[in-house]
């Protein structure tokens, strides 16, 4: 009997929500092991660096590395996985874009050393952080991107059964449809064909109809700028989709696509009227940029106190 194709697990500097959406998969999850040789996973299973290390190099079919790249020993592991791997996926929005931890890029790594520890900042014997986030591929060679904060089980599935008979679609592509999640939202046929919005609201703010397009509604979804595939949880759930799976393949910068988005809805050419509209948008860039700001085009510069 042929060896089944070995496989790696690695998480970055991300939250762990990836390493759960696995476990999502529930009773499918046998499905996979039965067909795979888990050979590093160190959340989940005793897995020890040494190894990773004792791999032949090129061993593994594949290694799905979720989070951002922070620290030195984060890139040291992207690294050694993507040596270790024949074909190796960014598996979530921050390796993909830099996700939420990116938003870090918004102020210097001394400020945020000085929030987290304000007596003394530990250093013997720990990782060194970088001055910025980096996503996945900023650091390695990365074949595929599987989106989604987390990714769902209807991403996850499909990009495994395409490892696993070879039908994997051209190196660089993100397994995911490659449409706006307005065109399967199930709310789309509310959405008025000219839309004028003269004052976006926070979801706390309004009683949200549970049947009607969140955009008429006055909320800043941004399922215009945002590649479908999620099955539209978050619109299911009542609330705006904030961009997890990133943009579609004809967009370079997501967030300018958000932005242009929401301005091209947002009532009034005045100033005062552009002003009151954005008003309750406090956070533009988390807003706009919550999973992709290591990924934008026009890098913001850190400050020691204030959002750019």
């Amino acid at each position: 009997m042929p060896d089944k194709p070995k496989i790696a697990f690695y998480w970055c500097a991300s939250c762990g929500g990836c390493e759960e959406a696995v476990v999502d998969l529930h009773e499918r999850i046998l499905d996979v092991v039965g067909q795979v040789d888990i050979v590093f996973w160190p959340v989940a299973l005793d897995f020890k660096r040494a190894d990773l290390e004792a791999l032949p190099d090129q061993s593994l079919a594949a290694a799905f590395v979720n989070g951002a790249v922070r620290t030195t020993e984060q890139q040291e592991m992207a690294h050694l996985v993507r040596r270790k791997a024949a074909l190796l996926f960014a598996f979530g929005s921050c390796a993909h874009m830099g996700g939420v931890p990116g938003l870090a890029n918004l102020y210097t790594r001394a400020n945020l050393l000085a929030a987290a520890y304000p007596e003394t900042v530990p250093s013997d014997g720990l990782p060194a952080l970088f001055d910025s986030v980096r996503t996945l591929d900023q650091v390695v060679p990365v074949d595929y991107y599987v989106p989604g904060c987390p990714p769902t089980p209807g991403i996850i599935l499909p990009a495994i059964e395409a490892l696993l008979s070879g039908k994997l679609p051209e190196k660089g592509s993100v397994l995911a449809p490659d449409r706006a999640l307005c065109e399967e939202c199930p709310r789309k046929e509310t959405r008025p064909v000219d839309l004028a919005i003269a004052e976006f609201k926070r979801p706390h703010q309004a009683l949200v109809d549970e049947t009607k397009c969140l955009l008429a509604q006055g909320l800043a979804c941004l399922g215009p700028a945002t590649r479908s595939g999620c099955e539209a949880l978050c619109v299911r759930g009542n609330m705006p989709c904030t961009g997890c799976f990133g943009p579609t393949s004809r967009v370079r910068d997501f967030g300018a696509k958000a932005l242009s988005a929401l301005a091209s809805i947002a009532g009034g050419n005045e100033d005062p009227a552009i002003a009151r509209a954005l008003a309750n948008v406090p956070d533009p860039a988390g807003t706009l940029y919550r999973y992709s700001l290591p990924s934008c085009l026009l890098q913001p510069k850190p400050t020691e106190t204030s959002h750019v």
